[in-house]
C-alpha cells in the first residue's frame, strides 16, 4: 500500500503549511491548471507532493518552490523525473528562470499568499493562467466590489489584470491539519488591456495611500489636484471608485505628486 503524501511530511506552523488532502479539490485545481495548455508549470509550496505528482503525470516541465527543506529533500527523493525541477526558497523573492508563459498552481502558505500574488501581479513573470488556494477571508478581498468593506488595493490590483473565478470554497476537513478558517481556490486568467508593469506599480502605490485611512475622502489622502486632474470627485472615499475608475486616476495623475 502507497503512503499518502501528506503522512510523509509533518506540517510546520511557521511555514504557514495546511495539507490539502480533499481529492475532489486536488482533482479541480490540477485540471484547471493543465486546462491552460502553457508550455511549463509552476508550483509553488508543494509540502508534500500531493498535487505534485499529478502535474508531473501531464508530462510538461515542472518547476516547484518550497521554503520547508524538508518537503524539498521529501520530493527530490519521490520524484526523480526528469522533467521536475526543485527551487528552495522562499517564493516571494526567489528568482525564477526565463522563458514562456506559466501555469501556475498552488495552495500557497496562509502567512505568504498576499505578497506572493503581489508578486505575479507587478513583477515581469509571464503567466496565462493561475489556480491559488488563499484563506476565504483573502479570496473574498480578491473579488471585493466598490463599495464593500471587502474592496481594497487587492481587489483593484487583481480585478484589473485577471478575470476571477471561484472554482471552490472548502472547509478545515479538506486539511491537514485543519486550519481554523474556510478556504477558496481562484483562477486568475490575463484580461486584455491589462496595465503594464510600471502602471501597476504606480496604481499600487497610489491604492496603499488612500485606502490607509479609508474612511477619509480622496482629497485628504491623495490631494484634491491630482484627482481633479483626472476629473474625478475628490470628495469620494477611495472605495467608492471601480479598479477602471483607479486605472484612470494613475494614467491621468500629475508628475511630482
Amino acid at each position: 500500500m502507497v503512503e499518502s503524501p501528506h503522512r510523509l511530511l509533518k506540517a510546520k506552523r511557521a511555514f504557514g503549511q495546511n495539507f490539502l488532502v480533499n481529492e475532489g479539490a486536488i482533482r479541480s485545481i490540477v485540471g484547471a491548471a493543465l486546462e491552460a495548455r502553457s508550455e511549463r508549470l509552476l508550483e509553488v509550496g508543494p509540502g508534500p507532493g500531493v498535487l505534485t505528482e499529478r502535474l508531473l503525470a501531464d508530462g510538461r516541465p515542472l518547476w516547484a518552490v518550497d521554503l520547508d527543506p524538508e518537503a524539498i529533500a521529501l520530493l527530490k527523493a519521490r520524484h526523480p523525473e526528469a522533467h521536475f525541477h526543485l527551487l528552495h526558497g522562499d517564493a516571494v523573492t526567489l528568482p525564477l528562470p526565463e522563458g514562456p508563459a506559466w501555469s501556475i498552481v498552488g495552495n500557497l502558505p496562509y502567512n505568504a499568499a498576499t505578497p506572493i500574488l503581489g508578486r505575479f501581479l507587478t513583477e515581469d513573470i509571464p503567466w496565462n493562467r493561475m489556480v491559488l488556494m488563499f484563506q476565504k477571508e483573502v479570496g473574498q478581498k480578491l473579488m471585493g466590489r466598490p463599495g464593500t468593506k471587502e474592496y481594497g488595493p487587492l481587489s483593484v490590483l487583481a480585478q484589473l489584470c485577471a478575470k476571477l473565478t471561484r472554482l471552490a470554497v472548502l472547509g478545515p476537513g479538506s486539511f491537514r491539519p485543519s486550519p481554523k478558517v474556510d478556504s477558496v481556490v481562484l483562477q486568475f486568467d490575463p484580461r486584455d488591456g491589462a496595465p503594464d508593469l510600471e502602471t501597476r506599480r504606480r496604481l499600487l502605490g497610489l491604492l496603499h495611500r488612500a485606502f490607509a485611512h479609508r474612511r477619509k475622502t480622496l482629497s485628504n489622502t491623495l490631494g484634491a489636484d491630482g484627482v481633479s486632474a483626472a476629473k474625478l470627485d475628490p470628495s469620494l472615499r477611495p472605495e467608492a471608485l471601480s479598479p477602471e475608475e483607479w486605472l484612470h486616476l494613475v494614467r491621468h495623475w500629475p508628475h511630482g505628486l
